[in-house]
């Protein structure tokens, strides 16, 4: 069963998170994620108005996330990530 990350970002300090961003898609590829979405534009169909970035990774199983949530090569994407967002992350079971 595939792992779908998604992941809704506020980001606060854009020219910081640069260096997340610069850093994020060699630890996707080197767990076989594929992106689905990465901050594009967004528009609300119902519900509260979501302004946050919105990231959607697929990964070809969950465990294959779970190793790129805990990489080492994810580690360091997420201390330049510090101080420039704020994320809320999930895991969710997908076809």
């Amino acid at each position: 069963m595939a792992g779908i990350f998604v992941a809704f970002v506020n980001v606060t300090d854009p020219e910081k998170y640069k260096n997340y961003t610069a850093l994020t898609p060699a630890a996707v590829a080197a767990y076989d994620g594929e992106w689905l979405v990465r901050g594009g534009a967004t528009e609300t169909m119902e519900g509260p108005e979501e302004a946050r970035r919105v990231v959607v990774i697929r990964f070809p199983s969950v465990e294959r996330a779970r190793e790129f949530w805990t990489s080492q090569e994810y580690r360091a994407a997420k201390i330049e990530r510090a101080g420039a967002a704020e994320m809320h992350a999930i895991l969710a079971e997908g076809v």
